[in-house]
């Protein structure tokens, strides 16, 4: 057990490097780091993720292209949610909760009280209440409209997830303890002496079902399932090693149980059973979430990869996306470096009339020295560096990160692989003409 702790607090420190290149099959590719968090909207149409990278990206699925690059936490990104209202919040190990509205480049809200990384969020169901899990052993209630926040202890160890009930009466908390704790909301005197029940292992994640069934996983690799009122009813071994995260299909049928070797356990809730198993990677798979469908489920992985799969049939969903009337990379159906820039397509534009984003143009990169694009407001630092783009030096600055081959720039630190390089070095041979 303590192995597993020691592993994901190593793993939380990870900002940077990607653990290895993404197959060229990928569904949504743009993180630096492991894909740590993913929330889905309440249409379905957007998916936000969380990354050991800093980032949380905005993606919209029909294109399956990178909206919006959020930047503003000082290290890994733990946990993100979608309001009813469109705003994105995003959570971090800097101990920051950041509200933002689409769109903006800076968060328009930040909230501050934890002492120690924050890994988990959820909303209550009237979109009222934010709640916080963080490694200070904590757990935190902000009210969204304003107002200082509340913060509940009782946890021995670090909580890892948060979840509240369907009708927002209480709050489930899980953690290295071994406990789930049941937080009853509109009763002050009982907040202080929630429900407490003691399972066989530290726990890494909870969901509940639309009925109040709680599910929880963690180290032993088991799934249990809770009670409303806090009594244990059953435990399925989904897994041979540890469980890192779970999703309960909207209409309650169906969870997803993602684990430490890259495997995800699908079970049928009311047999509580495995009924199939999804094989996409040897690495962790953070996290997982499931679209209104209840059929689609879309999992994070250590590989920076986003993947979407058929979660009735255990099959990969291949990507629809490229070639759509609003794909900004539909003349480039089927090139592999299209793929590998579909997360760039949020900061960078190829085009002479599209102009600078986030990030400069790239119509033209090569061969014009580094930081001299007209319009676009460059750190110091960079205009100091003596580069010229080249198919090399792009290739160089991929392999390395932008902090160590271009100290001062803003652009997120991630790195590539060598297949991934030449593909997304190739196409934008082509593309920036």
């Amino acid at each position: 057990m303590r192995l597993l702790l020691n592993f994901l607090s190593c793993c939380a420190l990870v900002t940077g490097a990607a653990l290895c290149p993404a197959p060229a099959e990928a569904q949504l590719r743009g993180h630096g780091g492991p894909v740590r968090a993913l929330a889905i909207s309440g249409d379905g149409e957007t998916v936000l993720s969380g990354s050991f990278d800093a980032t949380a990206i905005l993606w919209s699925l029909k294109r399956g292209a990178a909206q919006q690059v959020l930047r503003f936490h000082e290290s890994a990104v733990n946990a993100v949610v979608i309001l009813r209202d469109g705003r994105l919040v995003t959570a971090g190990e800097d101990g920051r909760i950041a509200i933002w509205t689409q769109g903006s480049p800076m968060p328009g809200r930040v909230l501050e009280g934890h002492k120690g990384p924050i890994v988990a969020l959820a909303v209550s169901p009237d979109g009222a209440t934010l709640a916080s899990a963080s490694w200070d052993r904590t757990v935190a209630l902000w009210p969204l409209a304003g107002g200082a926040p509340r913060f509940l202890e009782g946890h021995r160890e670090n909580p890892n997830g948060v979840a509240f009930m369907p009708d927002g009466e209480a709050l489930a908390s899980v953690g290295y303890d071994g406990t789930l704790r049941l937080w009853p909301l509109h009763d002050r005197d009982a907040l202080e002496a929630p429900v407490v029940t003691t399972l066989a292992s530290p726990l890494n994640a909870v969901s509940i079902s639309p009925d109040g069934e709680v599910i929880a996983a963690g180290a032993d690799g088991k799934v249990y399932f809770v009670s409303p009122k806090g009594e244990l009813r059953g435990a399925v071994g989904a897994s041979s090693v540890p469980i890192l995260s779970l999703a309960v299909s909207p209409d309650g049928a169906w969870i997803a149980a993602a684990n430490i070797r890259g495997s995800v356990a699908i079970l049928d809730r009311k047999t509580q059973s495995v009924v199939r198993t999804l094989a996409g990677t040897v690495l962790p798979v953070w996290s997982a979430a499931f679209l209104p469908d209840g059929r689609t489920l879309l999992t994070g992985s250590a590989d920076r990869v986003i993947r979407r799969w058929n979660a009735e049939t255990g099959e990969p969903i291949d990507s629809g996306a490229i070639g759509t009337p609003e794909d900004p990379l539909a003349a480039y159906a089927g090139d592999p470096g299209a793929q590998v820039f579909r997360a760039c397509v949020a900061c960078h534009t190829l085009s002479p009339d599209e102009g600078n984003r986030a990030g400069p143009t790239l119509h033209g990169i090569f061969g014009r020295h580094i930081a001299t694009v007209p319009g676009y407001n460059f750190s110091e630092a960079l205009k100091r560096l003596d580069i010229v783009w080249t198919p090399e030096t792009l290739a160089k600055l991929l392999e390395v990160g932008p902090a160590a081959f271009t100290p001062g720039t803003k652009m997120p630190e991630q790195r590539m692989g060598a297949e991934d390089r030449t593909e997304l070095v190739k196409f934008l041979e082509r593309a920036t003409r």
